[in-house]
């Protein structure tokens, strides 16, 4: 099983033995991605659905909104009546409650171990800026590199900003242009110069430079971890 579904713990069957074979058959998809230093998506998944359960445990109003809506659509009251009735059923939320119980611990040690493996690639990376600072942060170009090979993977990014809560946050999107090779001629810097001539939308782009001492998968590992270094270090550019 390559994902959980969102509403894993109340679509289909509400059995502690089945959703414990369905949830324990992710978590060795996981495990096998985390055992090859793949990240993502697992990783964000994890996420997502340890706090979904937290959520849902604290707040027994979240699983009447989880059941799938797979009863009769003829009037919209009595189906509203007929989910009231599945939630109010005791045995129902018993089972669900000791699905809760077993899978939080099981979520929170995958978790751990995919946090440790993403905190141990981000030691091994580094990040600075290639030429002269710009003042405009929202466009620009990543270079992703992975010594001792001289490839340099090229990006544009976009900076995106919206609100969750009360607090804005930052997202980014990046577009794969080209993959380089890095030579004496060709620099860091010369690189830069070359899309600027290449790319007049952008004259004076900010640009940055993500190192990985060590090699990893780049799209499931490597590149999440760069993108999330790019938005600190433009959080406080």
């Amino acid at each position: 099983m390559n994902q959980l579904n969102e509403n894993w713990l109340t679509e289909g069957l509400v059995d502690f033995e089945y959703k414990k074979y369905l949830l324990l058959a992710y978590l060795k998809k996981v495990k096998e991605s985390f055992t090859r230093v793949e990240l993502y998506p697992f990783l964000s998944d994890l996420v997502f659905h340890h706090r979904n359960l937290i959520a849902i445990k604290e707040n027994k109003a979240m699983i009447y909104d989880q059941f799938p809506k797979r009863l009769s659509l003829e009037n919209l009251q009595n189906l509203e009546i007929n989910y009231r009735k599945i939630v109010e059923d005791d045995a129902v939320m018993q089972e669900i409650e000791s699905i809760i119980e077993f899978a939080l611990p099981q979520f929170k040690s995958s978790l751990e171990e995919g946090s440790f493996i993403y905190e141990y690639v981000e030691s091994q990376c580094e990040i600075s800026p290639v030429g002269l600072t710009s003042l405009y942060f929202q466009e620009g170009y990543l270079f992703v590199s992975q010594p001792p090979e001289r490839e340099t993977n090229i990006y544009r990014f976009q900076v995106t900003i919206f609100d969750n809560s009360n607090e804005k946050l930052r997202g980014i999107h990046t577009r794969h242009i080209s993959t380089t090779e890095r030579s004496f001629s060709n620099s860091y810097e010369q690189i830069k110069l070359n899309l600027i001539r290449q790319f007049t939308d952008l004259p004076n782009p900010a640009t940055y430079l993500v190192v990985s001492k060590l090699k990893f998968p780049v799209v499931q590992t490597l590149m999440p971890v760069a993108k999330r270094l790019l938005i600190k270090r433009l959080a406080v550019a």
